[in-house]
């Protein structure tokens, strides 16, 4: 039997361990709190940084980065800020940071396609409207040029004619950027007189010096007459433009393996590196240009050149300098876009330059200068000044305007040299032509630039609702290289 003492001792003995255990375990637990305590707070003070850190990005991305990133779309030179903390970069919070950038990019160059091709419909309605006006006013100097047989006033028509081909060149550049078709297909020319009507359509004509070293009757397929003659015409005035005053434009039209190249040198002041690609890349025509990206006011020439290429299988390099200290503009026009005119059935225009590679006895040569006739002064020889074709005189019936005419004035003239002789030599002088035979030159000028209309029909621009941009058909007599009704250009396309 216990006892009493011996009971009450060993409770006492495990009251006393109970407390202890129990002691133990609110010290580990008071252990335990404190620790969590500190944990909880650095990981509360952690937790602020890092929302102080994401706070600061954002608000550099929202007031620097994003503005910077939006200025980039248009000015490809501006740089967009990093992160403010370098080790940002690296993190998913960085990460995130940059897919917002680039959904703004995305989403921007969304937006400015649709806002181009916007703009594009409105210019192109817009020059659709300059273009018919146009069309009725060249009707209407026409009419006039056929009415009145004032020497004098006649030249002014003519300069008034020449004046509003230019304004219709720039109208139809600026409908072609936008998309618009270059008007209809032609019947198939000679090359030659593709290359001298773009000569024609340019205020600076007479400096362009074209060397034909083409097979006679090389010419162009219908679809491609009037996209060559745009192109040249863009490349000349480029050229034209960026070069002195008292320099030549010098073009060969060469045949290559695979078709005819057209090459234009000038002597003007070249481009620099980065300005060759970035002409050679409008040029191109392998991605869409938007007008945004043509410059205030927008430079459209290359931008052109570089529509047509692509619609029509054409090639332009703009890439190497010319030897004369320019730039060299090289026209492609493959095998497949060729074709051949029976030149004795068919032959070029009187202006334009012979082939260096006539194989046909030539025609006589008189020994004497040629009497007074109503096609004085627009004979076929080279060695002289040469007026291209399509410079505003419309037809091969602009042989029959006199000299007195033609040397007065800013259009094309041409000064015949005659061949010195024996003969020749103790020859009198011609004597002036009187009024009455300039007045029957101009009349043989206007019959024939008649008859020579007469086959092409009613003009599709004296419709009211009729298309601007197609280019209305000639007759044979009037020919392609005359083609001085379309095209335009931006002043100086990207140099």
């Amino acid at each position: 039997m216990i006892e009493l003492p011996d009971l009450v001792a060993g409770g006492l003995t495990a009251g006393t361990l109970s407390a202890l255990a129990l002691g133990g375990v609110l010290l580990r637990s008071r252990r335990q709190l404190t620790r969590q305590r500190r944990e909880t707070a650095a990981l509360r003070t952690q937790l602020d940084g890092r929302a102080k850190v994401f706070t600061a990005e954002v608000e550099h991305l929202a007031l620097r980065r994003l503005p910077a990133a939006a200025r980039q779309q248009a000015h490809a030179h501006v740089t967009v800020p990093g992160p403010v903390q370098t080790q940002t970069a690296d993190t998913p919070l960085g990460a995130a940071l940059e897919s917002v950038l680039d959904g703004l990019r995305i989403e921007l160059a969304a937006q400015a396609v649709r806002i181009d091709a916007a703009a594009q419909a409105g210019m192109r309605g817009a020059t659709r409207e300059i273009q018919a006006a146009l069309y009725r006013l060249q009707d209407a100097l026409r009419a006039l040029q056929q009415r009145y047989d004032e020497p004098e006033l006649a030249q002014t028509l003519f300069q008034l004619d020449h004046e509003n081909e230019q304004s219709l060149r720039r109208a139809q550049v600026a409908a072609v950027v936008c998309g618009a078709w270059v008007g209809l297909a032609r019947e198939e020319s000679h090359l030659i007189d593709a290359v001298t009507g773009g000569q024609a359509r340019l205020p600076g004509y007479h400096r362009v010096k074209v060397h034909n070293h083409l097979q006679p009757g090389t010419a162009l397929v219908s679809h491609a007459v009037e996209p060559v003659a745009i192109i040249v015409a863009e490349l000349l005035d480029n050229a034209l433009r960026h070069s002195a005053p008292d320099t030549d434009i010098v073009v060969n039209l060469e045949h290559v393996h695979h078709g005819v190249c057209v090459t234009i040198d000038d002597a003007g002041l070249g481009m620099t590196q980065d300005e060759r690609a970035r002409a050679q890349r409008l040029v191109a025509g392998r991605e869409p240009i938007l007008l945004t990206e043509l410059g205030d006011p927008p430079r459209m020439g290359l931008a052109a050149i570089g529509q047509l290429t692509r619609q029509f299988d054409l090639g332009v390099d703009v890439s190497s300098p010319s030897p004369y200290g320019g730039v060299r503009a090289v026209l492609r026009v493959d095998s497949h876009l060729l074709s051949r005119i029976d030149p004795s059935e068919k032959p070029p225009a009187a202006s334009a330059p012979r082939s260096t590679r006539v194989t046909a006895q030539p025609d006589p040569a008189p020994a004497v200068p040629a009497p007074a006739s109503p096609s004085h002064g627009y004979g076929t020889e080279q060695d002289d000044e040469t007026v291209p074709a399509g410079s505003g005189h419309h037809g091969t019936a602009q042989d029959d305007v006199s000299p007195t005419t033609r040397e007065t004035g800013g259009l094309p003239q041409r000064r015949r040299r005659p061949r010195v002789t024996g003969t020749a030599a103790s020859a009198p002088a011609r004597p002036a032509r009187r009024p009455e035979e300039s007045a029957a030159a101009l009349g043989a000028l206007q019959s024939g630039t008649a008859a020579a209309r007469s086959a092409t029909g009613p003009d599709a621009a004296d419709a009211p609702d009729a298309e601007p941009e197609p280019v209305r058909a000639r007759s044979s007599a009037e020919g392609a290289a005359d083609d001085t009704e379309q095209t335009d250009y931006e002043g100086g396309a990207a140099r």
